[in-house]
């Protein structure tokens, strides 16, 4: 992919006149609402930025999610083979992204002992297997990928942990650490591996695990951090997973 060149405009003309030489591509996982729909807007209120967006069914979206000529709406679950393929296809098509934001998550909030087998797996599907193996699928289309994971303050070690939250929580902090782990296989590549561990944001997800509560940031305002933080970091740190909260919860 190729890279985007910001020159000031010349005497006389528009101000920060953006001149584009490719245009980037971004996938983002989980569009339907929350941080990944604000991500969506943000990096489409971009100029040079394309945008592949991932959900499960966009018709429940609000608004819904229609594809345009800088964004292709992938329906598809990404906890299935199947559902990662069509992504790939997509990825594919584009010739590759430069940003792979793995926003989808599941929220479990339920004692540990009450916990069922299927319900920890389904936790563990999307939000560890779906993206160790869509990363699998789609970084050999990819001259370099920077791969930013959305994870949370409870999966990193010696945070404030809550009860409840115990297949959530432990599903992050092997997310966290799956990012390092692809840091290390792949530091001799142009590719890079970094992770948010995300405090209260203004979510549907933040609201059901913690109702009544005030989060630290609302969605739009993280996902400005998030849209910088997938071009801006790879020159400066890899490998890393960053506590990014005003408060927790």
């Amino acid at each position: 992919m190729g890279c985007v060149i910001l020159r000031t405009a010349a005497r006389g003309s528009a101000p920060n006149v953006h001149i584009m030489e490719k245009e980037k591509t971004v996938c983002i996982t989980g569009i339907g609402r929350g941080l990944g729909r604000a991500l969506v807007d943000e990096y489409l209120s971009r100029d040079g930025i394309r945008v592949i967006g991932v959900t499960r069914d966009a018709g429940k979206a609000v608004p819904p999610l229609e594809s345009s000529d800088r964004f292709t709406v992938v329906e598809a679950d990404i906890a299935e083979e199947g559902g990662r393929e069509k992504v790939r296809t997509a990825v594919e098509r584009a010739g590759g992204v430069d940003v792979l934001i793995h926003n989808a998550g599941v929220l479990l909030f339920k004692p540990f002992l009450e916990i069922t087998p299927d319900e920890l797996r389904a936790v563990y599907e999307v939000n560890v297997f779906a993206p160790f193996h869509l990363t699998r699928a789609l970084l050999p289309l990819c001259r370099s990928c920077h791969v930013v994971s959305l994870s949370s303050m409870g999966g990193v070690d010696g945070s404030l942990k809550f009860a409840g939250l115990s297949a959530y929580s432990s599903s992050k902090a092997a997310l966290n650490n799956l990012t390092e782990l692809l840091s290390a296989e792949f530091a001799d590549t142009s590719h890079a591996f970094n992770c948010l561990a995300m405090g209260s944001v203004g979510t549907e997800m933040f609201r059901a695990a913690f109702p009544g509560l005030e989060a630290g940031v609302d969605a739009s305002t993280m996902a400005k951090f998030v849209g910088d933080f997938g071009f801006q970091a790879p020159a400066v740190m890899r490998g890393k997973i960053i506590p990014v909260s005003l408060s927790n919860p």
